[in-house]
């Protein structure tokens, strides 16, 4: 009898996923886009490995608008996620740098595939991960496209500081009193807005401190910048704090500079506040507004033990200097941020006669020997002070002070 045909073997089904990407959305509304033609050849090529048993599914993985520097892509999370699945046995890109242009990044999607035994397969640069040449071929191209993409980086960087240096609007925040061209990227003044600056300007001259106009802010109910996104999204301005107000006091964009990496120069815009009376303000702010202390400069005893009654927030250290004195007070942390008005009923506490009572009740009580109290090296009184007491409270309102001792 003959000997009967042998059938060949069925090759294992490999489930392959198609990835793409493009860095801007440029083209995207086309009926053939790049993301189109990128997945056309990924599937021709597929369609070329049928005899081996590759078969593409269904799911597009499309990320149209994303850069490749980082993860942050939704079409390579679903991507990720169906890997981890195990619902995907090849992921299949028409060049290497369209999964990612981070070696790091690629670094980690790779250890994903081999934990799930999937392999990967760029058509134009044909390789695949599933040979140590394929390997070290992958490695070589995406150090030269991380480098690539680090040479656009530095020419974007140079072109912004040369168009920061001229004058010109790189995009940003925006700030009251100024809206974007929609003829160009440019600042044009919103008239309504810049009388609000102008105000503010003449608020803070009369008032003299920060904290003083911050309440007078609070109480007319004046915002920031609100403005609409590209996406229709509105952003909502929020309410001033003292580091917002100052902010919005020191901008140089509103005498028509720009500043860019600490230097200053002449902007494109028009001006909304005049050079004179900027400079008085700028003069007012560096003499009258109080310095927080950002550490103790032994000047502090109380740092970090004492805190509002009322609220329960920490009293911060302050300094105001005038005419070559120096006055320290301690004030309520949360009535400074957000306004005094409202926010806290406490009173701004002079330094000295609070710390003059503590060390006067250290070294009163019965439980500390006050002749141990050192009382003319502050760093050792400071140091006293924390090994002593836990907590200084103070009643803003009836200014009554309680101190918490320490167990011994």
């Amino acid at each position: 009898m003959p000997e009967a045909k042998r059938s060949a073997p069925v090759p294992r089904i490999l489930r392959c996923a198609v990835y793409t990407r493009k860095s801007t959305e440029e083209g995207l509304d086309q009926d053939f886009n790049s993301l189109d033609a990128q997945r056309e050849a990924a599937q021709s090529f597929i369609k070329s490995q049928q005899r081996e048993g590759w078969k593409a599914v269904p799911a597009h993985f499309d990320d149209g608008g994303f850069t490749g520097a980082n993860m942050d892509r939704p079409a390579l999370g679903r991507l990720l996620a169906a890997v981890r699945a195990r619902e995907i046995d090849c992921v299949v890109v028409y060049k290497v740098d369209r999964l990612s242009r981070s070696l790091l990044d690629f670094a980690r999607i790779m250890s994903l595939f081999d934990e799930h035994a999937v392999s990967f397969v760029s058509v134009t640069q044909q390789f695949n991960t599933s040979s140590s040449l394929g390997r070290l071929t992958l490695h070589i191209l995406l150090s030269f496209a991380e480098f690539e993409r680090q040479l656009i980086g530095e020419r974007t960087r140079d072109k912004m500081s040369a168009a920061r240096r001229k004058g010109k609007w790189t995009g940003g925040y925006l700030v009251l009193g100024y809206d974007v061209d929609p003829r160009g990227g440019r600042l044009i003044v919103n008239p309504k807005e810049a009388e609000r600056v102008r105000e503010l300007f003449r608020l803070f001259e009369e008032q003299g401190s920060i904290s003083t106009a911050l309440a007078a802010v609070q109480r007319r109910g004046w915002k920031l910048k609100s403005w609409t996104r590209r996406d229709g999204s509105p952003h909502a301005g929020g309410r001033f704090s003292a580091n917002t107000l100052r902010r919005l006091l020191t901008n140089v964009l509103y005498v028509g500079d720009v500043r860019h990496k600490g230097t200053v120069y002449p902007g494109e815009h028009a001006p909304i506040v005049d050079r004179e009376t900027w400079q008085r303000i700028q003069t007012l702010l560096q003499r009258y507004t109080p310095e927080t202390t950002p550490r103790n400069k032994h000047d502090a005893l109380l740092k970090g033990l004492l805190h509002c009654s009322a609220c329960g927030t920490p009293m911060i250290p302050i300094r105001w200097g005038s005419r070559g004195r120096l006055y320290r007070y301690y004030v309520c942390r949360s009535a400074r941020q957000q306004g005094a008005t409202g926010v806290c009923p406490a009173r701004s506490l002079p330094a000295q006669p609070i710390e003059d009572a503590v060390l006067q009740r250290l070294a009163s009580s019965g439980a500390i020997d006050g002749a141990a109290m050192p009382h003319e090296d502050l760093v050792a009184q400071i140091a006293f002070i924390q090994s002593r007491i836990e907590r200084v409270e103070y009643d803003g309102v009836s200014g009554q002070v309680n101190i918490r001792f320490r167990e011994s």
